[in-house]
């Protein structure tokens, strides 16, 4: 399993989203968390694919891509509750 987050680097929400993956990546160092911008191709597509409409976006996915749990907005969910899925 992976996390993936989607948000705007140059945002008003930027420094909550990436203190939130340092820490949730200090608390599990075999983590597998990946910070995507959505100012790239790759960022966009991501979230197009799994029809984001509000950001930041956390994406719990299998490693087959398939979507486990989203958490949409502003509001960041619990680490405990994102890092069960940063473990194979």
């Amino acid at each position: 399993m992976k996390v993936v987050v989607l948000y705007r680097p140059n945002s008003e929400h930027a420094r909550r989203v990436e203190e939130f993956v340092e820490e949730l990546t200090r608390r599990n160092h075999d983590s597998k968390v990946e910070l995507v911008s959505l100012n790239t191709r790759d960022g966009s597509a991501t979230a197009s694919l799994y029809d984001v409409m509000q950001y930041p976006a956390i994406l719990a996915l299998r490693n087959d891509g398939q979507l486990l749990k989203e958490w949409e907005g502003s509001t960041m969910p619990l680490l405990n509750e994102v890092s069960y899925y940063t473990h194979e």
